[in-house]
Parts: structure tokens; sequence; C-alpha cells
């Protein structure tokens, strides 16, 4: 195994650019250059501790360069970026803090799945056809939706700065932070859907850098599919946008779950013209054509207000959970991560748990810590 792990390191060294000397490697993972070399040559083994730090160094996997296989939880990751209009350029400036929130996420899956790749994604490649295996009634259930229908994981924590779409195993996730806002959060999940059915995802990998940004080609093909999948260009051409009011634009908003800026970029985007109220209410926040035009639905409470408090609730998905909250009760994981994304104390879960006399075998230990297990 040495041998095959030195020339591991090697390729990867031959591939640099720019190109490094070994003795500069060996220096920066703390090594004398005599015991990287004889490590490269498979003469010695590599200690725990200068693989990590050479696969962060190298910006490569740890456990590609143990086995020279990709590790099968190996947590892919594309990121939404800040856009800078002086510069021009993208970025992710909550990276950092957000890395370690999404490695917690990572764990969660680990743990609840510890085997092969689980139900991979069944997300089509069109609008129209994620429309029609969702349901016309996707936009207020839409998270559960697509848990149910299209095996693509909703996560929602107030710990991160942005919105991410992950690949754990076989798993799709889009992680998103907690804001309030249910139309935004609509439109991240559309947008991240597009992305998805692009397959942008492979291009970022997680590391200890951000993610890329990609190009803005795929980014306005990702802003095409949300607003072709929440604002279907036949639905809205069936509306008499001239003679239209204020009540047919909260209408609109409220139904197909989006901002007042986002109806009035697509009408623009579709050269539908609309009247000048229309015009004049499309330029006012969404909370104010709600309230002013309120939905007539049933109910003792406040549709708005409830709708808002649910966008600004933690989310984690039920399978997941139920997965945790099993192997509690079978002592084949702690308590921890469920607690983490319950945000409550482990001592307040109400969860059954094994006997402490109970023997843990060494494969349920290795999930517990989150360790793909050969």
């Amino acid at each position: 195994m040495n041998e095959e792990i030195g020339r591991r390191v090697r390729e990867v060294l031959a591939g640099l650019t720019p190109p490094r000397t070994q003795a500069s490697v060996a220096e920066t993972v703390e090594m004398t250059p005599d015991a990287f070399s004889r490590a490269l040559s498979g003469k010695r083994g590599f200690s725990s501790i200068e693989l990590a730090r050479l696969a962060e160094l190298l910006e490569v996997d740890i456990y590609w360069l143990i086995t020279g296989a990709e590790d099968p939880h190996r947590l892919r990751v594309a990121a939404r970026h800040d856009f800078d209009p002086t510069t021009g350029g993208r970025s992710t400036p909550t990276w950092e803090s957000d890395l370690r929130v999404l490695e917690k996420v990572r764990l969660a899956y680990r743990q609840a799945y510890p085997g092969a790749s689980e139900a991979p994604s069944r997300l089509p490649s069109t609008p129209d056809a994620v429309r029609t295996l969702l349901g016309e009634d996707f936009v207020r259930p839409f998270a559960a939706r697509l848990e149910l229908e299209a095996g693509v994981d909703v996560v929602r924590v107030h710990e991160i700065g942005t919105s991410y779409l992950l690949r754990i195993g076989g798993r799709h996730a889009v992680v998103m932070p907690t804001t309030g806002s249910w139309f935004r959060e609509n439109w991240a999940l559309a947008h991240e859907l597009g992305h998805l059915a692009h397959q942008d995802l492979e291009d970022d990998v997680l590391g200890h850098s951000a993610p890329r940004p990609v190009s803005e080609e795929r980014e306005r093909a990702a802003n095409a599919f949300a607003a072709e999948l929440l604002l279907p260009e036949p639905a809205l051409r069936r509306i008499d946008w001239r003679r239209a009011g204020p009540d047919v634009v909260a209408d609109v908003v409220w139904s197909r779950g989006v901002s007042t800026k986002a109806l009035a970029n697509r009408l623009v985007s579709l050269r539908i013209a609309a009247s000048r109220d229309v015009s004049d209410v499309l330029t006012w926040p969404t909370q104010r054509v709600l309230r002013q035009h309120p939905p007539a639905e049933p109910g003792e409470f406040d549709p708005i207000t409830l709708r808002m408090e649910q966008a600004a609730s933690r989310r984690f998905p039920v399978t997941l959970q139920e997965r945790h909250r099993e192997g509690i009760a079978s002592g084949r994981l702690g308590a921890a991560t469920l607690a983490w994304m319950l945000n409550v104390s482990e001592d307040s879960l109400d969860v059954d748990e094994p006997n402490p006399a109970d023997p843990v075998e060494p494969d349920d230990l290795a999930a517990t810590l989150g360790l793909a297990v050969p």
C-alpha cells in the first residue's frame, strides 16, 4: 500500500501548476526531504497527519490518497456567489464558517447512510417535466415534494450565509439559510434545481478553498430554469395583463410563490405588456402587495405570517431524522448529531436508547464516527 500511496502523490505533484519541488512540499507538510523521498518511493509510510497535510496542500481527497478510489461519501458542492458589480467578480464571503456547517451536514448523512449510495435524485432535465413530477400545486410544499418525488433533500439552517447544492454519496441536497422570505427560498430552490438539471455540480468539489463560481452563462441558464418552473409562460400568457390590477399581481405572487421583482422581470423577459396599475404595483415590496390584497384562505391565523414562519424555521429531511432515531435506538449512533439537527440539547431528546451493557460492533462504531467502511 505504501508504494501505491507514494505513486498517487507523485502523480499529483507532477501535475502541479506552477510546479513545486519535493523539498518545498516536504517542508510544508513538516517532513524532512529524506523522509518525504522515501515515502514517495514506498520505502516508508506516510503518517496520518502527514497524509492529512498533503491532502490539504495538494487539494485532493485523503480517502483517494489512501485507497485510490473515490470516497463513497465524498461531498461535492456548488455555492451561490455574491456578485460585485464594480469588479464583475463573484465570491462566497461566508465560506469558512459555512464549511463547518456543511461538514456537520455531511456527518449527518454519513452516519445515517453508512453503506452504499442510496436514493439518487430523479430530477428531470426540463422545468415542464419537473412541474409535472412535483404537481402543479408544488410551491407551498416545495421541499417535501422535492424529497418525496424527486429524491432531492432540503436542509434549512440559520448558521450559513448562502445556498449550497450538495452531492453526498448518491444523494443530492440543497442547504440554505433561514430567512423568513418564502419567495426568496422558492427561487433559490428552483435555481439550484436548474444547476442540478444541467449537471453543474460536478465541477466543484468540497475542499479547504471556496468552490469556484460557475460561468455567467450557466447562472443565466439556472435562472431561466427557475423562471419557467415557477412562472411558466403559458400560465402568464393566459392572463390579460393590460386589464389586470393589483389583485391579479397579488394572486400570482401568492399562488406561484414568487416576489414582485421576479414577476416583473419575467413579464419583461417574455415581452408581455402590462397595465400602468400592474407596472406600478410590481415596484412595491412583495409583502406590501399581499398586505393590501391579502390571499383569501380559510383559517384562524394570518396565512402570510404562517408562510413566513415556516420559511424561518430550521429544517432537516424527516427520513434523515428517522434514520438517526433508529441508529440511536440500536446503539449504532449517538444522539449528538440529531440534537444538532433539531437545535436542542442531547438531554432533551426523547428517543429510545439501547442497554449500555450491549456490545457495539466495530462497523457500527465506525458509522457513529461518520467513517466509510470498506
